[in-house]
């Protein structure tokens, strides 16, 4: 693997640390036995208990995300110019601002225009530790970009490109125009049992079950905690 290829690996993986540590702020023990504060933000999130019965994070790892997402997000809520701004830096190489797009609509899943933390964290849950069930219906939702329960070929490309963009010279250093979509005719083709042209929950979560190299890539975040 070239250096180049190694360092965007690394920059993918430094992304998926970031969202559980960066943007947390701190890990330190004290932090841990900090009660929330929210009296102190536009945004009052739901109680720890609620959150604790609705993801996979005890009382202490949810004060410790609360902490830090408030000191980085002081109004309890993240918009979209502002993540975009702190996915790009994990990817200087490219242009992430459409993935970013995408990424950020599917953490916004009541579709106000932002992120508050419940968003955040039940998003981070899913990605860390649900099973592979619920990580693939989370990667549905991401290519599913019009929310209408199918993924179309045209989404799927625009996910693709968007992906190209953000690795840049990393990826594809002679890349011809027409590179995105022949994979996703790969793609779509193998996804696509019915051949309707469109691709279902099912056949999505189907197609990826038995395809080896997409389950590992799902190990991905299981290392990052």
């Amino acid at each position: 693997m070239s250096s180049c290829r190694k360092r965007c690996k690394r920059e993918m993986f430094k992304f998926a640390q970031y969202l559980y540590r960066l943007i947390t702020g701190t890990l330190h023990a004290d932090s841990v036995e900090d009660e929330l504060e929210l009296s102190a933000v536009r945004h009052r999130p739901e109680g720890l208990e609620q959150l604790e019965a609705l993801t996979r994070f005890n009382r202490k790892e949810l004060q410790i995300l609360y902490r830090g997402f408030k000191n980085e997000c002081p109004s309890g809520v993240v918009n979209e110019d502002t993540f975009k701004v702190i996915y790009s830096q994990f990817f200087p190489q490219g242009d992430a601002s459409m993935y970013a797009h995408f990424l950020f609509n599917a953490f916004d899943t009541d579709k106000d225009g932002s992120v508050s933390f419940e968003d955040f964290v039940m998003g981070l849950s899913i990605l860390l530790r649900g099973s592979v069930q619920e990580k693939l219906n989370w990667a549905f939702n991401l290519y599913d970009i019009n929310k209408d329960g199918y993924i179309t070929k045209e989404e799927m490309l625009d996910i693709m490109k968007a992906i190209y963009d953000m690795m840049g010279k990393c990826t594809y250093p002679l890349l011809k125009d027409d590179t995105p979509r022949q994979h996703v005719e790969i793609f779509f083709q193998k996804m696509d049992k019915n051949k309707d042209g469109v691709v279902t929950i099912d056949e999505f979560i189907d197609c990826c079950q038995n395809d080896e190299n997409i389950m590992r890539s799902m190990q991905l975040f299981e290392n990052v905690i």
